[in-house]
């Protein structure tokens, strides 16, 4: 996945720059790491032009999440889309994301880890993320009365790789288990 700085256009608004910027440094350095100041400098905006759009920095954290939100889904969907559209498809569309020199884990697992007890509007946008998240896989599966059973422990399945992906030198082994949770759930 590119920086979404460098994947949007040539001239953004100062909304989109404080946005994009905001983005890529609560992504990477986490959001409590990043002060207000870092990304008024790094988005080349006057202080006074970033409190117009952001007036707080709550209300900045909650943009950033909705903004990954989207961005992460449409990635998400076109990737299962891509690799077959059936629940095997999670591995290959996952090990895209690891590989990526950007991959720095969940965005929405990262920021409740951060914030979640002093920041009620990230805990709510992630919980809706992972509602959309297993949403998207209960879509790869056959209908059934457990597909929304299997479609919350596959989802489960990739938070834990997710979060393994960071552990390890490699995101194989992560993926490796993925692989064996879809395979026993699919046969």
């Amino acid at each position: 996945m590119n920086s979404t700085a460098q994947a949007e256009a040539a001239d953004p608004s100062p909304s989109e720059r404080i946005l994009h910027t905001a983005h890529d440094l609560f992504y990477r350095d986490g959001i409590r790491a990043t002060g207000i100041d870092r990304v008024i400098a790094e988005s080349g905006v006057a202080k006074k032009t970033f409190y117009r759009y952001f007036p707080s920095k709550d209300d900045l954290i909650v943009a950033f999440l909705e903004y990954r939100h989207q961005n992460w889904m449409t990635w998400f969907t076109d990737a299962l889309e891509r690799h077959g559209g059936n629940p095997a498809a999670l591995v290959p569309a996952l090990t895209e994301w690891f590989e990526s020199d950007l991959y720095r884990g969940c965005a929405f697992i990262n920021s409740v880890v951060e914030v979640g007890g002093t920041h009620a509007d990230a805990v709510g946008i992630a919980r809706s993320h992972k509602r959309d998240m297993t949403d998207a896989i209960r879509k790869l599966l056959p209908a059934s009365r457990t597909a929304k059973a299997d479609a919350q422990a596959l989802a489960m399945a990739v938070d834990g790789a997710i979060v393994a992906a960071q552990f390890e030198d490699s995101p194989a082994v992560a993926l490796k288990s993925l692989g064996r949770i879809v395979r026993a759930m699919s046969a």
